[in-house]
């Protein structure tokens, strides 16, 4: 039982359960909508990018943040998620969380086959 109330404040912490990495371009308004929607309605606080974020060249500070504050990270790995710096700044950013504490990544292959992603 004392190894379960040390995890809780680590809980409590984080401002949301999930941080959803995703190529908008890919998946926005399929895929990651729903899957969005579906989590939210199951009570999961999610962090997507498109919530207010502006668009640049860098990783933003709110991005790094939601990461830093997120339990699980799900990334989408869609056909053109690798081309985007942005989502590849993000992987690196979740990769180094993953290192740091105790952070989940849950990978999700949309029409993309695993082998190809590895490589």
């Amino acid at each position: 039982m004392a190894a379960m109330g040390s995890q809780e404040p680590s809980l409590i912490r984080c401002s949301y359960h999930i941080f959803l990495s995703f190529r908008g371009e890919d998946t926005r308004k399929t895929f990651t909508d729903h899957l969005y929607t579906a989590l939210l309605h199951a009570g999961l606080r999610t962090f997507r990018d498109d919530d207010g974020l502006a668009r640049g060249d860098d990783i933003s500070k709110k991005l790094i943040k939601a990461i830093e504050e997120s339990r699980i990270s799900i990334i989408v790995f869609s056909k053109d998620y690798a081309s985007s710096t942005w989502c590849f700044d993000e992987l690196l950013k979740i990769l180094e969380r993953k290192k740091s504490v105790d952070h989940m990544i849950v990978p999700v292959f949309y029409h993309v086959d695993p082998s190809h992603v590895r490589k």
